[in-house]
């Protein structure tokens, strides 16, 4: 049997902290989890986590309070794993108050990550980025269609080569951690990688308006919640299932000789792309009452399409997404319709 490792979960209690955890601690994993909990939802994703075994241990600590991230490291460290999940994780929000999420993000992640490199610099780390970081993708050529946007030449999706143009105070606060990230495996020789994150979905995902839209679209669904779509719908992600996320970041850490300092960009690729009007006709045919929907203005920033171009990390790793969006849909609805009581409560709690 594999030999147990030390793993370091930072946003622990949300949704792909939540996630990851759940899968290092059912792999016999010795698992560490650190949150604020500051977002919606986190209080019931660190009840499932803590009743799942009793060794999972959790610490409510913000990043930003240097002495107790570097009491925390030197106290329970060093880890095998790191994960960092933390971090303010909406553009909306970040044009709202773009100070508080330059700290949530850039600010965090460097406090981090110096922290990593004094106390557990042995430790592999990957930091959860963005799609985001590659702006509007204004030099792609783009075709409108009757129900989405296309890529006009990008039939594989957007690489890693694509150049970085951070859009939006997101996006700066996303991009600044994910080079640092990047760079501290090339100036100080740690074990440090990113991934370019595309749109995750899957169960305990509290979506909401602003972040997580497919989660949110069949929340609103089930409890009877209006829904609006900012842009004309036509806008197209790729969808990743969560768990296959979660396969990635093994495979990473498990690996014997993956190149550090890289990012990659993970996302359900084009097998696995939805517009927003396609979720809407996709659910119809399954079945799934639609709540009145309307429509508003573009957000600034949004891009019409993007599409992750998994090929790196298949060529690295022999990873790909195992998980259809239909299939996932169905999982992901399922857990809503179990779960409708408590994701009421979430919603309507006066937690921020």
């Amino acid at each position: 049997m594999p030999k147990s490792k030390k793993v370091l979960i930072t946003g622990s209690a949300g949704f792909i902290g939540s996630h990851l955890a759940e899968t290092c601690i059912r792999l016999g994993h010795q698992v560490y989890g650190i949150d604020n909990l500051s977002r919606k939802g986190t209080s019931l994703n660190l009840d499932y986590l803590t009743g799942l075994n009793s060794s999972f241990q959790f610490f409510n600590l913000d990043l930003l309070s240097t002495d107790a991230l570097n009491h925390f490291l030197m106290k329970n460290g060093p880890f095998d794993w790191i994960a960092h999940e933390a971090g303010q994780v909406a553009v909306t929000t970040s044009l709202d108050n773009p100070l508080a999420d330059f700290h949530a993000n850039a600010h965090a992640t460097l406090l981090l990550l110096e922290a990593i490199r004094l106390h557990s610099p042995q430790s592999k780390l990957i930091y959860a980025s963005t799609n985001k970081v590659y702006g509007n993708l204004g030099d792609k050529v783009v075709t409108e269609d009757p129900k989405r946007y296309s890529f006009a030449l990008d039939q594989n999706g957007i690489s890693e080569d694509q150049p970085l143009d951070f859009h939006s105070p997101y996006g700066c606060s996303k991009g600044a951690a994910d080079q640092y990230v990047c760079d501290y495996s090339r100036s100080f020789n740690l074990k440090t990688s990113v991934f370019r994150q595309s749109c995750i979905y899957g169960t305990r995902q509290f979506g909401l308006e602003d972040q997580g839209w497919v989660a949110w679209f069949l929340i609103a669904s089930a409890l009877g919640k209006p829904i609006t779509i900012f842009g004309n719908g036509k806008q197209v992600r790729d969808l990743l299932w969560i768990e296959d996320l979660c396969e990635l970041y093994l495979k990473v850490w498990e690996s014997d000789n993956f190149p550090w300092g890289q990012a990659l960009n993970v996302g359900g690729g084009m097998n696995n792309t939805l517009s927003l009007l396609e979720l809407f006709e996709l659910l119809d045919d399954m079945g799934i009452p639609m709540s009145k929907r309307s429509f508003g203005p573009w957000r600034k920033g949004d891009q019409k399409i993007f599409c992750s171009n998994n090929s790196l990390a298949q060529q690295l790793l022999g990873w790909s997404p195992k998980t259809s969006t239909r299939e996932g849909i169905i999982k992901l609805w399922d857990w809503i319709q179990d779960n409708q009581s408590s994701i009421q409560d979430v919603l309507t709690s006066e937690d921020h």
